[in-house]
């Protein structure tokens, strides 16, 4: 049972960092392109980032700049490192496995970032 978990998100304040880890089990992790997806409230989700499984990475252009993804495979989890954050980043950020050839897809519950004063 393939399963993806989010952690790090947290309430953090204008210019503050923060780092959100998604650890992945029931999968061959290597096989999957990993994503970040983000929705706030009102909004539809959107992507944020996104790494294949050969480490190449694309970027929402709000972000670009500000937002690293990384993956360790030895690890089964991906990163979003997320710095110079602002009021607009406030959303539940979510983690997503999409399987490089059946394009099978799977999400984690997301994890709550919030950026307030």
């Amino acid at each position: 049972q393939v399963q993806l978990v989010e952690s790090g998100g947290g309430l953090v304040q204008p210019g503050g960092s923060l780092r959100l880890s998604c650890a992945a089990s029931g999968m061959t992790f290597g096989n999957y392109h990993m994503g970040w997806y983000r929705r706030a409230p009102g909004n539809q989700r959107e992507l944020v980032a996104r790494i294949t499984k050969i480490g190449s990475t694309n970027y929402a252009d709000s972000v670009k700049g500000r937002f690293t993804i990384s993956r360790d495979n030895a690890k089964n989890t991906v990163y979003l490192q997320m710095n110079s954050l602002n009021p607009e980043d406030t959303a539940v950020y979510m983690c997503n496995a999409v399987h490089a050839l059946s394009t099978r897809t799977y999400w984690g519950q997301g994890t709550q970032v919030t950026v307030s004063s």
